[in-house]
């Protein structure tokens, strides 16, 4: 029987896997999925963490879907990002970072993606997504490029659709723990976040070719599972099908986790739909529902009994339930509409996007005072973005 870590979810112990040994004392930030909404929801909070001088305290970033492609431009611009020494305050951090991400929410990528992918011979939806993050915001880079030690060890998740667990990419391994590793990859940055968010039904699965790549046998009691396909083609899907808060690769790992939790929530429907399409997207959603319940009654669990440190803070969350309220001037309802904003990687109304930074850099700011930062002297709080978090969108 597995040891359990919480009440919600059994830790598997993998000796010599970096992720399963015992936590350090290290500060872990995770970043859920949820499309640009959590994306936009996120760089709010990384705006607010770099003020704090915790951007670059952190040990490790892990991350699935929107929250991925907010990690994978935080990497790629961490060597320019110009930390203060004394304060640990990123000077650099709105313009490589912030605007960047900003900018992305000007197009319109899953439409796209999925008109070409499936007009085009030999085209996958996928393929198509990834295209696009190559061209807006990674380029050419691989997981190479990901900042070594000191930065943090950043983490993109994703879903093994072969095995049914986690298929982890970083700058040292990109691993399952059944089939097992491949040591210093030099896998495409733009694949790995769009295999992190290719949530289903649409933009699954992210499938690629990694015969090049050879695999150090992982723990499955399985032989067969460390030879072909599975250590020649990846078949995959959004980290968020197996862990929509990241938190898994970050908990076995640090002793202080920080969660951003741009997810969304679903509604109560009184006449499920009856035809196999949408009754498919509800089932889907029901799914992702429980995944992310049972992953925050882990970390909350866990910060009860002391097993962690951290806070967490939620799209959803209301000021009232943090100790240290903001001292920012909002409307709390209007909270609600951010939070249900679709999930798309699709262009975004600028006023909706400084609402969703504003909002997730308003309450970070008061889940950190109130639970992580208790006495720091951090520079006072305010919004990044114009407009607040004021009004209906």
């Amino acid at each position: 029987m597995p040891a359990y870590d919480s009440l919600a979810h059994p830790v598997r112990h993998i000796p010599g896997d970096p992720d399963t040994d015992s936590p350090e004392e290290g500060i872990a930030l995770c970043l859920s999925g949820g499309g640009f909404r959590a994306m936009l929801f996120h760089t709010g909070a990384l705006w607010r963490l770099n003020e704090l001088g915790y951007l670059a305290r952190l040990e490790r970033i892990s991350s699935v879907s929107g929250g991925s492609i907010a990690a994978g431009v935080l990497a790629l611009a961490w060597k320019d990002l110009e930390f203060d020494d004394a304060t640990g305050v990123a000077a650099r951090f709105p313009e490589l970072v912030g605007e960047k991400l900003i900018e992305l929410t000007g197009h319109t990528i899953d439409v796209e993606s999925v008109l070409v992918g499936m007009a085009l011979p030999g085209q996958s939806i996928s393929e198509r997504v990834a295209h696009a993050y190559r061209k807006l915001l990674y380029g050419r880079a691989s997981l190479q490029d990901l900042p070594p030690e000191p930065a943090p060890t950043f983490v993109f998740n994703s879903t093994s659709l072969q095995t049914g667990v986690l298929f982890r990419f970083s700058r040292a391994y990109m691993a399952d723990y059944l089939v097992g590793r491949v040591e210093n990859p030099d896998f495409p940055l733009a694949e790995a976040v769009a295999a992190s968010s290719a949530f289903p039904p649409v933009l699954s699965p992210s499938v690629h070719d990694v015969s090049s790549y050879e695999f150090v046998a992982g723990s499955g009691h399985d032989p067969s599972l460390g030879q072909a396909p599975y250590t020649t083609r990846l078949v995959l899907s959004d980290g968020g099908v197996y862990d929509n808060l990241g938190l898994e690769t970050a908990w076995k790992k640090c002793r202080t986790i920080l969660v951003s939790d741009g997810g969304g929530e679903m509604p109560p429907a009184p006449e499920p739909p009856g035809d196999w399409a949408r009754l498919s997207v509800r089932v889907m959603k029901t799914i992702d529902n429980q995944v992310r319940s049972l992953r925050k009654q882990q970390v909350i669990e866990g910060y009860k009994s002391s097993l962690r440190d951290g806070t967490y803070w939620g799209i959803r969350s209301h000021m009232a339930d943090y100790p240290a309220p903001s001292e920012l001037e909002f409307d709390q309802d209007a909270t609600e509409a951010l939070a249900n904003y679709p999930t798309r990687l699709g262009e975004v109304d600028p006023q909706m996007r400084n609402r969703l930074i504003n909002w997730g850099y308003a309450i970070c700011d008061a889940a950190m005072r109130s639970h992580v930062d208790k006495d720091g002297q951090a520079r006072a709080a305010e919004f990044p973005r114009e407009g607040g978090v004021i009004g209906a969108p």
